[in-house]
């Protein structure tokens, strides 16, 4: 079965960016949070990559169809 990445419905703060990758990777969410945080304070470009990633990744609603 293949894997696709969707912004998570459930797990989700903002755009559910964070949710559907760690959904994806099979880790969790929180963990992914940290690393986003972490990375965006000090690249400084996280925020930018996040909304960029809530624009291209389709919504998980997309499955149920």
């Amino acid at each position: 079965m293949k894997r696709k990445l969707y912004k998570s419905s459930k797990n989700k703060k903002l755009a559910g960016v964070c949710g559907g990758l760690a959904e994806y990777l099979n880790i969790d969410v929180t963990v992914v949070r940290l690393i986003w945080a972490i990375l965006s304070l000090f690249y400084g470009s996280g925020i930018i990559i996040y909304i960029i990633c809530a624009l291209v990744i389709p919504d998980d609603n997309i499955i149920d169809m």
